[in-house]
């Protein structure tokens, strides 16, 4: 097998990835289609991992011997610049848990159907819908779709998903007419989180979802119809900077009426508290595009203009300068300073199982600052100064 080149994928103009927006927002797809793509190093460390991870399973699953892993591991690393020891031992953990949900069903049935990067095609429901499929296992009854997801922000859940879904019927679509298909699993897993979920749907469940809900909103999406509607899906659109939808819904957000009484109640500040976080990263992304605008395309924004920030002094070569300060009987104590690497480089240096086994009990992790969250986030509710001095207060 030819290993697919990940960062040249392509895109549909309703993307699997992209369909919590435009299943939100219809019209967003047709707003964005002629801008260009963009990528970050979080994007391509997410690339260089698909790739790794295609080679063991495709060891794992028989594909390539033993001889052929090493060779194409050993090029991987010496061409990729994102590569780690660390990358290896989480892709290495993904694949543990691809190779479980293999052997599992390979127990019920004995010659289970195992695929790694399919295309899958959903445009049954979404026209010209397609999109690739990490891992398809196939077995008596039942379909599963495994993605991996290489991010560490936030634990992302397969639970109500519409990329996984998307997957889901794209698989069902291709491969129900050669096996009797009765459920589909759709998992999601995250190895630098230890992240893994799972949704599990009957066969009509998601087609049922796929008709009703994707269907007349995939069709308003190509054709550009509907309304703008902003909310959290906006974090991914191109044109978020500049829409005007979520201007005008942030506009309103901000009025806030003051003037009576002259302090909040705790009510109104739990009301202003979302808007606020919503609020800052709009404005956030208004400054960001202005500045591009202004840096790179020579745009003159009214009573603004470009100027050079603020920067900091650095060494034009470290080497020189430490060759003149040692030829001028500079002890190296003076300018040299040694210092460990911070957990996070030391670990993707050594690898998480090394430094795992070697430093776990001289890591500890002081508790976070306190933050103010939705009353629905997983992590439990810390007490208050205010409220422990009142639990302690016939103590003190």
């Amino acid at each position: 097998m030819t290993a697919i080149n990940h960062a040249e994928r392509a895109h549909a103009k309703l993307s699997a990835s992209g369909s919590s927006r435009w299943m939100a927002c219809t019209p967003s797809a047709a707003a964005e289609k002629d801008l260009p793509d963009s990528t970050s190093i979080f994007a391509e460390e997410g690339t260089a991992a698909h790739e790794l991870s295609e080679l063991f399973l495709q060891y794992e699953i028989g594909e390539i011997s033993k001889r052929a892993l090493s060779i194409r591991v050993n090029k991987f690393k010496a061409k990729n610049e994102h590569y780690s020891q660390a990358m290896e031992d989480y892709v290495k953990s993904y694949v543990d848990v691809v190779m479980e949900r293999v052997n599992e069903a390979r127990a019920a049935t004995p010659d289970a159907l195992v695929m790694i990067e399919q295309r899958l095609d959903f445009s049954e429901w979404v026209p010209e819908g397609f999109g690739t499929g990490d891992v398809l296992i196939i077995a008596d009854g039942q379909l599963e779709v495994v993605d991996l997801k290489y991010g560490k922000g936030v634990p992302v859940s397969a639970e109500n998903n519409s990329q996984m879904r998307l997957y889901g019927l794209g698989a069902y679509d291709r491969y129900s007419v050669l096996y009797d298909i009765d459920t589909v699993r759709m998992t999601i897993v995250q190895p630098r989180l230890d992240s893994i979920s799972s949704e599990t749907l009957t066969a009509d469940e998601l087609l049922w979802w796929g008709e009703e809900e994707v269907r007349p909103k995939a069709q308003m999406a190509w054709d550009g119809e509907g309304e703008f509607v902003p909310g959290d899906h906006c974090r991914w659109c191109k044109i978020a900077p500049v829409c005007r939808a979520r201007a005008e819904e942030n506009l309103k957000l901000a009025e806030h009426d003051f003037a009576e009484p002259a302090t909040l109640s705790h009510e109104e500040v739990a009301q202003i508290l979302p808007v606020a976080d919503q609020l800052q990263k709009w404005a956030k992304d208004i400054s960001d595009y202005a500045l591009e605008q202004a840096e790179k395309h020579g745009v003159k924004f009214p009573g603004f203009k470009l100027v050079e920030g603020r920067s900091n002094r650095k060494y034009s070569d470290t080497d020189a300068v430490e060759q003149t300060l040692l030829e001028n009987g500079v002890s190296e104590d003076a300018f040299l300073e040694k210092k460990l690497l911070t957990i996070t480089k030391l670990e993707k240096s050594i690898g998480k199982t090394v430094f795992s086994d070697l430093l776990g009990d001289l890591i500890e992790k002081p508790p976070g600052k306190p933050t103010l969250v939705p009353e629905d986030d997983k992590r439990p509710e810390l007490s208050s100064a205010a409220s422990a001095a009142a639990d302690f207060g016939d103590d003190l």
